[in-house]
């Protein structure tokens, strides 16, 4: 794991976006387009605001959404599909594609889809963060670290649920949804490269877990010190539980 630290979300948020730039911008050049997997949530909001001003040649960038709520609307103010439409594919010109998660049909026939079209793909960095219960996308502890799905179907721990009602999408614990569609563990993992963001104080204890206690399914995003090419970018209230 490459950790890099700041002392505010700004700094934090235009760093990682530089890197997932970077990376995207060197795979371009490469292999003459690129893939990438794309997060939602309050620990994003930098990150994009900075991505999209990136000099990077979105004509040929593919994104693949991370997950979405099941049977939420679109229109719907926490959708992740209106969050990305809004913060990210509705300011970059001439995106080649996106693959939005669509939480309003059988969510099993919508798994296959993503299925087939991701499968075969290399994604060159997926951008995404960690939870306040340490989940990676909506895997939640005891995450499901054996599955080859690249997407699937997923309850939502009270734990996960609260998080979204304390950043403000929802009013009330019983207004989020108890399942989602996510990408799973093992297909995050198959990513070339990750940047990981994540600020504020209320991650610290997942941030400690995530990156200096063991790799377990109880702490999802603790799998990520397997990945050769991980980078994480905080700021110091995300950071302050570490040892090192």
């Amino acid at each position: 794991m490459n950790i890099n630290i700041y002392k505010d979300k700004q700094k934090m948020g235009a760093e990682a976006a530089r890197c997932a730039a970077d990376l995207l911008q060197h795979a371009i050049t490469i292999r003459g387009e690129a893939n990438m997997i794309l997060a939602t949530g309050a620990s994003q909001f930098e990150m994009l605001s900075s991505l999209v001003s990136k000099d990077v040649d979105w004509s040929k960038v593919t994104v693949f959404h991370l997950d979405e709520y099941i049977g939420l609307p679109a229109s719907h103010p926490a959708s992740f599909r209106k969050y990305l439409k809004e913060r990210f594919a509705g300011q970059v010109a001439g995106l080649r594609k996106f693959h939005y998660v669509n939480g309003e049909i059988d969510p099993r026939v919508e798994c296959q889809r993503l299925g087939k079209l991701i499968g075969s793909l290399t994604i060159d960095v997926a951008c995404i963060g960690i939870g306040e219960n340490g989940h990676l996308a909506f895997n939640d502890p005891p995450a499901d670290f054996e599955t080859e799905e690249p997407y699937i179907i997923v309850d939502l721990d009270p734990a996960c649920r609260q998080q979204q009602v304390g950043e403000g999408w929802f009013p009330s614990l019983l207004d989020v949804p108890q399942q989602a569609i996510s990408m799973s563990i093992r297909q995050i993992m198959k990513s070339t490269a990750i940047v990981c963001t994540v600020p504020d104080a209320r991650k610290a204890v997942a941030v400690k877990k995530a990156i200096e206690d063991p790799v377990t399914n109880l702490v999802p995003a603790s799998i990520m010190q397997t990945h050769p090419r991980c980078w994480i970018f905080m700021d110091e209230p995300a950071a302050e539980k570490l040892k090192r």
